[in-house]
């Protein structure tokens, strides 16, 4: 199944490996993203519908998205309305130890990406 990279950040390798796939202009993807200020009802409509219309001309079954929280449901209901899926995905926290040539042991926390969740739906 192919979901579209509908975030600002790069996917890792297992979301890759889970089909996601980043859009041809995600310069395009990420400034559709970005709000400098604050945004009206009608801004946030034409950003979500044209990055819906984006997700469809690509044939995604779904794309991952995330962002600033008070767009996200906005962009979800543009991509239900163009038949794309919304998910967001999902990560653990692994904490790793690295043992140090002196002795000491260095933690580092590196995110996994386990799955995709739907968004809440009554």
């Amino acid at each position: 199944m192919k979901i579209l990279n509908l975030t600002q950040h790069a996917p890792s390798q297992e979301q890759l490996a889970a089909g996601v796939v980043d859009p041809a202009d995600k310069q395009e993807v990420c400034s559709l993203l970005t709000f400098d200020s604050i945004p009206s009802s009608a801004e946030m409509r034409d950003r979500a519908e044209r990055l819906a219309a984006i997700a469809k001309e690509v044939g995604a079954a779904a794309a991952m998205i995330g962002g600033a929280p008070f767009f996200m449901s906005a962009l979800e209901a543009a991509l239900l309305e163009v038949g794309v899926e919304p998910v967001y995905a999902f990560s653990l926290r692994v904490t790793e130890e690295v043992p140090q040539p002196d002795g000491s042991v260095r933690k580092t926390n590196v995110f996994r990406h386990v799955g995709f969740v739907r968004p809440y739906a009554r």
